[in-house]
């Protein structure tokens, strides 16, 4: 009987680890994304989208292969190779295309973080055959808390039609490709090296439309770096993990949080104010994102 009571009690304990875990990593990978528009903006002021793509996937992949270490783990599993390049195809290669190139076209932060606030609605209704008014409503709600948050962006953007199709084109394939991703079951370490091969590939097949335009200084590379190392390598991994071990929705609804933090740290860092309605949207966002992951509650048992 005491066996019985203290292995439930274990069980008990590594639950809460695991949540806590996961609640971790929920929260770091929503401060490394949020931190990297940022710094998006700030390398396309020193290079063209194909000359950050190039040198952001290289550095990565260097620096993973290195982290990795065993050269026989550097590709996926014969058999499932064919499937994972066609993930990183979607959503690496084409939604950072696609993202990058909106962005350089005069497509705002603000705008490109309202239009990708719709994949976890789409995600949503194309995973879920019956889901609770509850789950819809607190999407919506940081969906309008999204909007409250980048107004002033939405404001000043002008709705150049090239631009905003390479935005929903960063939609469509952030969204077909966190489905593809869910069906993969090897470590993030064994599937990234292979979709970034696949990825530079495709960004030198961009160069070659768009030509190669960089600043030889730290203004181009300081970025870079961030974005290669802690985005593209611990970023990633992390949103990776997060797919493979959640649920879709509830992982994709965590983007809604990434203008919210980008916002917080443009007054932390930079100084920049903000205004009521910037705090009125991210208190949405959060109440928004809270009731998506709230778990139902469990009819009691007669």
């Amino acid at each position: 009987m005491s066996f019985s009571t203290s292995s439930s009690k274990f069980d008990s304990v590594g639950q809460r680890l695991g949540a806590w875990s996961g609640t971790v990593a929920a929260c770091a990978f929503v401060i490394l994304w949020g931190s990297s528009a940022i710094v998006t903006r700030w390398a396309l002021d020193h290079g063209s989208a194909s000359a950050v793509l190039i040198a952001r996937y290289a550095i990565a992949l260097l620096v993973l292969l290195a982290v990795i270490g065993n050269p026989r783990r550097w590709l996926p599993e014969p058999g499932t190779r064919k499937r994972i390049a066609i993930a990183g195809l979607v959503m690496i290669a084409g939604y950072s295309v696609c993202y990058f190139e909106s962005m350089s076209m005069g497509i705002t932060p603000g705008m490109l973080a309202v239009v990708l606030g719709v994949q976890p609605v789409l995600t949503l209704l194309l995973l879920e055959r019956r889901f609770t008014a509850m789950r819809l409503c607190g999407l919506l709600l940081a969906l309008v808390g999204l909007v409250m948050v980048v107004w002033q962006s939405l404001m000043r953007t002008g709705f150049d039609v090239t631009g905003m199709a390479f935005a929903l084109g960063a939609l469509l394939c952030i969204t077909t490709g966190s489905l593809l991703q869910k069906r993969v079951q090897q470590s993030p370490q064994q599937v990234l090296p292979l979709q970034y091969i696949v990825t530079l590939l495709v960004c030198a097949a961009f160069a070659r439309v768009q030509p190669l335009r960089w600043e030889m200084n730290w203004s181009f590379w300081l970025p870079v770096l961030f974005l290669a190392i802690v985005t593209s390598v611990f970023a990633q991994l992390l949103l990776y993990r997060l797919i493979q071990g959640g649920n879709l929705v509830n992982v994709t609804s965590l983007f809604y949080l990434v203008p919210a933090v980008t916002a917080g740290l443009d007054f932390l860092v930079l100084g920049n104010a903000m205004s009521a309605l910037v705090v009125l949207g991210m208190v949405c966002v959060l109440a928004g994102v809270v009731v998506v992951h709230r778990k139902p509650s469990s009819v009691a048992s007669t």
